[in-house]
């Protein structure tokens, strides 16, 4: 029975055995490789004394080993303890030895991970500060080399961002010996490289924005815009729209407090353009920008309105919606095959107060007469600069040529818009400019120019948002109610490139310019005759400019009269007669006096046709040389 309890006694200490090495098993492998066995012999030796001590046993008296275990006059403990005195206290002084180890070691791990942090911390910032410094441009010989090869892209991006860094600072970042038309120019240059503009696309760009903001900008280009729709409250309601289309797997959400109309669509598990709401008219595709002109018109019902380029329609239907299909609208095409796309979008959304027409756009006056509208819109034509994420050949295939294009077009078209508009309209007289372009000369001066030659004035455009146009811009400088009007761009606003100006007309009579007085000055004053002697105007008998109409030549000739430029065609007559002969009595009858024409040949006889046209000119001129000559007085005094 003692047996069988001194078995159970060596049977529990190997937990408590376990439980002592699992702590100091790194201790004990490196105490082993020094060559110092000491800790593992007294952990043996404690582990014999606490599995040989056994006081319940020795109380009992029932087992006779466990007083020979706890003898101290055993000769075999001392060698198992290796420290001399008994097992209890060759057990705690390992414990704390192991103890002071473990903690100097472990407060040396956590001092040399600290010191690897701040190495880290240094070498991070020597790497930064090393960059910045060692940053200098490409030499010419290095550029050589890149044009030769194929383009580098992350080399381009690297270079980018650091030279927009230098200028972002460039007092400080700044290479020694380089100024800062060397780092813009290197900036135009991989800016071109990398996203594909030509010359003078990027020296637009870089003249108009600061270095960070072209950035965001040009990759702003890069990216598409959102799709939206635009509810047609002639036929249904933006809430109900939404809840169909959503039913039909559409991903869609309101576009912004500023439109009461419009839904952005982000997913779609149908075509968006081919579902059934789409063609019975219940919404039309339409970039955001396009809603800013209308609403910045703002139509009245039972108003007439132009819209001088309406193609496709989805400014002409949204008008037509906010009239609620009362009044005239004039919608002008000038491309005849754009007619196409305008008349089914106005028949499939239900516009019935349009009247499509094709005509230029300069020649509206003279075919629906002057002050014949209340509102007029024009969205210009372009050069398209503000729509590249939807064009990206814009990049690469304006000039200046074609922007000089467009602006002398944009010029003739405002002008005929104006003059198109009533001023004496009792709720409208306004006009509205836009552009999908962000150049200056496209905008702002054309606006200016139209300030100059009419009487209008800029308002607001009722829009919360958008940047305020230039008022000035490199060595231009404009009329300064231009903050009135309104800019928008892709990475600003998350929508194309947009402007848009509302103008008001004052007055339908046209100003008298400088070089209209001058102009009348130089009639009243002298005249060149055939002598080239000045000779004054008679006042009330105005004679019609030979460059107005052929009338005035034929009128010369007929009374023997010949201006300086055809002078001296009578030295030519014998000539033509021997090259040409003719009988004489045609001769006579086809010819009277002794003029001749430019090109050399003898006038007709003025009919009465003629005749009547020819006093119709007479007298309009007679009237504009008369207002001219008030005009003149008036400026004098």
């Amino acid at each position: 029975m003692a047996k069988k309890k001194s078995n159970k006694g060596h049977q529990n200490p190997p937990p408590k055995k376990k439980s002592k090495q699992e702590e100091p098993v790194e201790v004990e492998v490196e105490d082993l490789l020094d060559g110092g066995s000491s800790d593992s012999a007294a952990d043996e030796g404690d582990d014999f004394a606490v599995g040989g001590s056994g006081e319940e046993d020795n109380d009992d008296g029932e087992d006779p080993q466990s007083d020979f275990s706890s003898d101290g006059d055993d000769p075999f403990t001392d060698d198992f303890l290796g420290s001399g005195g008994d097992g209890k206290g060759g057990s705690s002084g390992s414990d704390e030895s192991e103890e002071d180890d473990i903690e100097r070691k472990s407060r040396a791990i956590d001092e040399e991970r600290e010191r690897e942090e701040e190495e880290a911390e240094e070498e991070l910032k020597l790497n930064i500060k090393g960059e910045s410094d060692e940053f200098r441009l490409p030499t010419e010989e290095e550029l050589k080399e890149e044009e030769q090869r194929v383009p580098d892209l992350q080399n381009l991006q690297r270079r980018i961002k650091e030279i927009v860094r230098v200028l972002s600072n460039f007092k400080q970042l700044k290479e020694e010996g380089s100024n800062r038309k060397d780092y813009v120019k290197q900036l135009k240059a991989d800016l071109a490289r990398n996203y594909g503009y030509n010359e003078f696309m990027m020296d637009a760009l870089v003249e108009m924005f600061p270095v960070v903001e072209l950035i965001e900008l040009i990759e702003a280009f890069e990216r598409p815009r959102p799709v939206c729709i635009r509810t047609n409250t002639l036929k249904t309601r933006r809430r109900d729209l939404a809840n169909v289309l959503i039913g039909r797997g559409v991903n869609l959400k309101q576009l912004s407090e500023w439109s009461k109309v419009a839904l952005v669509v982000y997913d779609s598990q149908v075509p968006i353009g081919a579902t059934p709401e789409y063609l019975a008219g219940h919404y039309m595709l339409q970039s955001a920008s396009s809603f800013l002109p209308v609403m910045a018109l703002a139509p009245q019902e039972k108003e007439r309105v132009l819209d001088m380029a309406a193609s496709p329609g989805g400014k002409t239907t949204y008008i037509a919606a906010l009239m609620k299909n009362s009044g005239i609208i004039y919608a002008n095409e000038f491309k005849f095959k754009r007619l196409k796309a305008l008349t089914s979008n106005l028949q499939r959304m239900g516009v019935t107060n349009t009247i499509v027409c094709n005509y230029d756009g300069r020649q509206l006056p003279m075919v629906y007469g002057l002050n014949s509208v209340d509102r007029a819109l024009l969205d210009a034509p372009c050069s398209g600069t503000g729509v590249i994420s939807k064009d990206e050949s814009v990049k690469f295939s304006k000039e200046k040529k074609d922007i000089e294009d467009c602006v002398f077009l944009q010029k003739q078209l405002i002008l005929a818009a104006i003059d198109m508009v009533d001023a004496n309209s009792k709720s409208g007289g306004y006009l509205v400019y836009s552009t999908c372009s962000i150049m200056v000369a496209e905008n702002e001066a054309v606006i200016d120019y139209a300030l100059k030659k009419r009487h209008v004035q800029l308002v607001p455009c009722g829009l919360d948002f958008g940047r305020p146009g230039f008022v000035r811009f490199r060595e231009h400088r404009f009329h300064p109610s231009l903050e009135k009007t309104r800019r928008f761009y892709p990475h600003v606003h998350n929508m194309d490139g947009f402007f848009v100006a509302k103008l008001k007309k004052l007055s339908n009579s046209k100003p008298v310019t400088e070089q209209d007085i001058s102009d009348a000055t130089e009639i009243e004053e002298a005249m060149v005759t055939d002598d080239g002697k000045e000779e004054k105007i008679p006042e009330g008998k105005p004679q019609p400019p030979e460059s107005l109409n052929k009338a005035g030549k034929m009128n010369a000739a007929l009374n023997g009269k010949t201006t300086p430029k055809v002078k001296n065609a009578k030295d030519k007559i014998p000539e033509m007669k021997a090259k040409q002969p003719q009988q004489p009595d045609k001769v006579a009858k086809r010819s009277v006096g002794k003029g001749m024409l430019k090109n050399g040949k003898k006038p007709h006889v003025l009919t009465p046709r003629l005749k009547k046209k020819r006093k119709f000119y007479v007298e309009e001129i007679a009237k504009a040389r008369e207002e001219k000559r008030k005009a003149l007085r008036k400026a004098r005094e």
